[in-house]
């Protein structure tokens, strides 16, 4: 099957996560136990995603000119995507993240954005062959709306993944083919409680306004997929064994873009998404890069 193209436009961070036996109060100093370096950016893993599912995939975002820098690229090239469309800041520090996670699980971040917030809208181009365009909400808001719109112009599919959720302008949805939410995301989207898929799925199904298709994710339990003129419905997750679920929305909204480039209906490109959401959480850390997707 030829695929199209897949252009996402996004965060780029390189996150530096340490396991401790507990997180820090005020003023205290506490000995971890383990660092781990990680490539991030919702936009980065997502590119990642769409390419590792067969997507021919660019990325555009921007990336100051220190080390961190030169392992962000790196890891989009290895993973074969295009950066050609990815900007370079002098004399600037690229996106980054520290996370500090203890015994139990439980964790603490901060996120610097730093040259996130300078993207240059007017030097991203939306190449006539692209199928889809992905967009998340780590970037300024300028910088979506003026990017989507380019995307209408050429008739590719604009899907926006609203993480970390904030308002969502009419300026910007006007433009969204598609709108992908998970459970936290949708409770704020909606203004209640998602408490389980039978609320979910009303929710959906009275919404006045907004892009044609709602997609609201929730873990284990599947998603609800909702498009105007069509009655909502829930999809179940496969059974899996879960030893991690730390990537997986960026593995389901990944996958069901480079899909939908493929020309796969949204339906199939939403189960394909599942699957591929699901086989992520199931699969040691070490070993998630080596899935293939001819697998699922």
């Amino acid at each position: 099957m030829s695929f199209g193209g897949v252009l996402v436009v996004g965060a780029l961070h390189y996150d530096v996560v340490v396991t401790a036996p507990h997180l820090p109060a005020a003023d205290e100093t506490v000995m971890g136990c383990d660092v781990a370096y990680v490539c991030g950016g919702k936009g980065g893993n997502q590119a990642v995603a769409a390419s590792r599912h067969g997507a021919r995939t660019m990325m555009a975002g921007r990336v100051g000119d220190d080390r961190s820098a030169e392992e962000l690229l790196a890891n989009l090239q290895q993973a074969g995507v295009d950066t050609a469309l990815v900007q370079r800041a002098e004399n600037a520090a690229s996106g980054m993240s520290v996370a500090i996670v203890d015994a139990a699980g439980d964790y603490g971040a901060v996120v610097v954005s730093a040259v996130n917030q300078d993207i240059n809208a007017g030097d991203i181009v939306v190449p006539a062959d692209i199928a889809v365009l992905l967009l998340q909400n780590e970037i300024p808001e300028a910088v979506n709306i003026y990017v989507a719109a380019l995307g209408r112009k050429i008739d590719a599919k604009v899907v926006l993944n609203a993480a970390p959720m904030r308002a969502l302008p009419d300026s910007l949805l006007d433009q969204v083919d598609v709108l992908v939410l998970n459970r936290i995301e949708a409770e704020t989207y909606f203004d209640c409680a998602i408490e389980d898929i039978p609320v979910a799925l009303e929710r959906a199904a009275k919404r006045k306004g907004g892009p044609h298709h709602l997609v609201i994710t929730l873990g284990a339990q599947g998603f609800v997929s909702h498009e105007f003129g069509a009655e909502p419905r829930h999809y179940s997750a496969p059974d899996v064994e879960v030893i991690s679920s730390h990537g997986a929305g960026d593995c389901f909204v990944g996958a069901f873009a480079a899909r939908l480039a493929a020309g796969a209906n949204s339906t199939d490109a939403l189960v394909y998404a599942g699957a591929a959401a699901s086989r992520h959480v199931s699969t040691p850390v070490e070993n998630r890069m080596k899935i293939a997707s001819t697998a699922i």
